[in-house]
């Protein structure tokens, strides 16, 4: 015990027991009343693909929360999922607090390090001084992914950031069937396969079950947070066949007819004023009258697995639900569902069966995906559908994810406590944004937002509680503006205005049209009053700069490429050679070695039994697109799946038993290569590839030993290997050179 600890020890502490007091310290206690909270948030959900907001789509769980509680049809993102997710957990503008854009880059300025500050702390560790327990399930994505491996650091992980257990994903996507998850701070492997009936969404839901089940045995009297973050729906869109047929059939109308039937039930259910008007379509959509039989086809079977996805994890949330009922957890549980920015614009126009292909420079032309077709929401697909379908999402709203226009960051936001609130199936029209979370549930539990964390003091909140609305529908909405940024792209929300400017990439941001809207009065932006207002406009512009200069907005920043190249290039500098020893975990792709347009050696050392031995040496991605290193039936293989286009080698000659150096030279010539398969270093095979050469690799990772994913080769998983491997080295030239915009827009397009 410290000489200062000894001092404040109220007790007494003599020679010995008997002439001593002890002292017992009391256990935190929350307020009287305060509630569970569970926040259910969904990725890249439109404003109208719930149920209750206007969609076809079965959400009847979501429907059914609703009906016991509110909807907001103001509710505001970030138009990203890092930048919405940190404004949700911190109560502050995700500038402010480091996370400007994605968490995937440090631009080396204050408002762009990709990692929430330490001066704002998490809605969790907010409430863990006060009793709460907090769990987090699901999708992360707020801690650089080149802190993400096996080594950390672990001071942006949840549980450094106020959660006590995690069970997720830490990147911005992962494949729904073989995932690349960590528990608490360790990765491992998913409990099931595509094979035995394993889907993340249900995975999640269990876990989060199980974390509440554990906490109600140890902690039955205190408060818990639960932290619920779903993959859907965002890409790859995959779930059970059955449900993908169901709504192939459901959309054959189209995304125009379907953006007119949306509106209408917006209307009828009070969602939107009944004069709003549908925007022209978004820039780029094709009407559907005029696609042909088979794109029509393709994308249904596209929104067919969009659709299925979402109706899937609906019918998890319900298992949820049922338990928290069960439980008796379910009327003292404040619960919140919500999107972290509007549908995703990243299938561009005609879609995508593998977006790994066309990241790739492989094309996907309307046959390809046609014949690919029962492979839609497979394990093999990696799915996105065509904007059109993103724009029927967004209805009425304009323009998709990325976007400040309406379809980018206007979302729905449902709340229910049976217990706490007297409504039942009301709207609420106040504006609210995504940093007002914090501060409204602190406000509803009765608790001041801490000076200090850990001994960090605390910047101030900068939302502002909408807790009055919960009760009250004609309580005052915010009055502080909310400025919007993302990839140049801005806008400035003030009194039921908003000023909003769409910056295409690469051109000048002076040169940015700004436009304004009424919104108390023009729900959808369809009448710009930028001629008719030009004082109300400029003085709107003035304030977006002095509120961009106090939240760390600038320097304004429209570049992919360069931000992600840039990143690479400082995170791994010159290191050229990666030993990985038998026995270690799964590494993310963003610290695997980046062999992407360039020259490298891939060397295994192993002991191969007298009877022979097969299995993954060496293995990055999965069945979408990768490169594998294996033995089988006795040969060498090595295997370059781009878009799942497989250009494999196999050994001239068998493995022969004994202690072996199994490799393969990749040697870039100009734009080509040439890759020879080595066998104790002498030749073995030799293939010539151009396509080697392109944007990415994959997004999943790096395994030695086994394929813990979906198979990037022609194996079954995890085709562990049999003999004895003791360390792969892989050593990468100093010659690559790579399209950084490509490379940027591909990265961007999986956030």
């Amino acid at each position: 015990m410290s000489a200062n600890a000894k001092r404040d020890f109220p007790g007494k502490i003599g020679r010995t027991v008997k002439d001593s007091t002890p002292h017992w310290p009391a256990a935190p206690k929350p307020p009287a009343g305060a509630p569970n909270i569970l926040i259910v948030l969904f990725d890249d959900v439109g404003f109208s693909d719930l149920g209750c907001y206007g969609s076809p789509i079965a959400t009847p769980t979501i429907d059914a929360i609703a009906a016991r509680g509110l909807r907001y049809t103001g509710f505001h993102t970030t138009a990203m999922c890092s930048t919405t997710r940190a404004a949700l957990l911190t109560g502050r503008n995700h500038h402010s607090v480091g996370m400007g854009c994605l968490a995937n880059f440090d631009s080396g300025y204050p408002g762009y390090r990709g990692k929430i500050c330490k001066e704002a702390g998490t809605l969790a560790e907010m409430l863990r001084p006060h009793g709460y327990r907090n769990y987090m399930v699901g999708k992360w994505h707020v801690t650089p992914l080149t802190e993400t491996g096996p080594t950390g650091p672990f001071d942006g992980w949840p549980l450094a950031r106020g959660f006590d257990r995690y069970y997720g994903f830490m990147d911005a996507e992962t494949d729904q069937y073989a995932p690349e998850l960590v528990l608490d701070n360790s990765h491992v492997a998913p409990p099931g396969t595509y094979e035995t009936g394993y889907h993340l969404t249900e995975d999640l839901i269990d876990r989060s079950i199980q974390f509440i089940a554990d906490h109600i045995v140890g902690s039955p009297d205190a408060p818990w947070l639960t932290w619920v973050a779903l993959g859907a729906c965002h890409a790859p869109h995959q779930a059970p066949r059955d449900l993908i047929l169901k709504y192939d059939a459901l959309f054959r109308h189209g995304w125009d007819e379907e953006r007119a039937r949306r509106l209408a039930r917006q209307r009828d259910m009070g969602l939107v004023p009944a004069d709003t008007r549908m925007p022209p379509r978004n820039d780029g959509v094709v009407a559907w009258d005029t696609l042909t039989a088979d794109e029509k086809t393709v994308f249904c079977r596209l929104q067919g697995a969009y659709a299925a996805m979402l109706d899937h994890a609906d019918q998890n949330l319900a298992r949820l639900m049922r338990f928290l009922e069960l439980s008796g957890q379910a009327d003292n549980t404040l619960i919140l569902v919500l999107s972290d920015n509007g549908a995703s614009q990243e299938g561009f126009i005609w879609g995508m069966v593998n977006a790994m292909g066309p990241y790739n420079g492989i094309s996907e032309p309307m046959p390809t995906k046609l014949a690919r077709l029962d492979e839609i929401g497979g394990p093999n697909s990696h799915s996105n559908f065509p904007i059109g379908w993103a724009m029927a999402s967004n209805t009425p709203l304009r323009r998709y994810k990325q976007n400040t226009h309406g379809g980018g960051i206007r979302d729905p936001l449902v709340v229910s406590w049976p217990k706490g609130l007297p409504a039942r199936g009301e709207l609420r029209h106040q504006f609210c944004h995504a940093s007002d979370l914090v501060p409204t549930l602190l406000d509803v539990i009765g608790l001041e937002a801490p000076s200090a964390i850990n001994g960090v003091a605390q910047m101030p909140l900068e939302g502002e509680s909408f807790a009055a609305s919960l009760k009250d529908p004609a309580a005052p909405q915010r009055t502080k503006p909310q400025y919007f940024e993302m990839f140049g792209h801005r806008g400035l929300w003030h009194g039921g205005w908003k000023a909003v400017a769409y910056h295409p990439s690469g051109t000048p941001f002076d040169e940015d049209r700004w436009e304004l809207y009424h919104l108390d009065r023009d729900f959808s932006e369809t009448e710009d009053l930028a001629s008719a207002e030009p004082a109300r406009l400029e003085a709107m512009i003035q304030r977006w700069w002095e509120i961009a200069e106090a939240c760390n907005v600038l320097p304004l920043d429209d570049r992919f490429g360069p931000r992600f190249a840039e990143n690479a290039a400082r995170v791994q500098g010159a290191r050229r050679k990666f030993v990985f020893h038998a026995g270690m975990g799964h590494v993310p792709t963003e610290i695997a070695p980046d062999v992407r347009s360039r020259s490298y050696l891939i060397e295994a050392e192993v002991e191969i039994p007298p009877a022979g031995a097969e299995g993954v040496l060496l293995s990055h991605g999965d069945a979408t697109s990768g490169y594998s290193l294996f033995v089988k039936d006795g040969l060498l293989v090595h295997d370059l799946n781009i878009g799942g286009s497989h250009q494999i080698v196999r050994s001239t000659r068998k493995v022969p038993p004994g202690a072996r150096r199994l490799g393969f030279r990749m040697t870039r010539v100009e734009n080509n290569g040439t890759g020879v398969l080595l066998i104790d270093g002498e030749p073995a095979g030799e293939m010539k590839t151009k396509d080697m050469f392109r944007t990415l690799i994959s997004w999943s990772g790096l395994d030695i030993g086994l394929d813990r994913g979906s198979p990037v080769s022609e194996y079954a998983a995890p085709f562990a290997f049999t003999g004895t491997l003791r360390k792969v080295t892989v050593t990468i030239g100093d010659d690559q050179t790579l399209d950084g915009d490509a490379t940027g827009r591909a990265e961007v397009a999986r956030q």
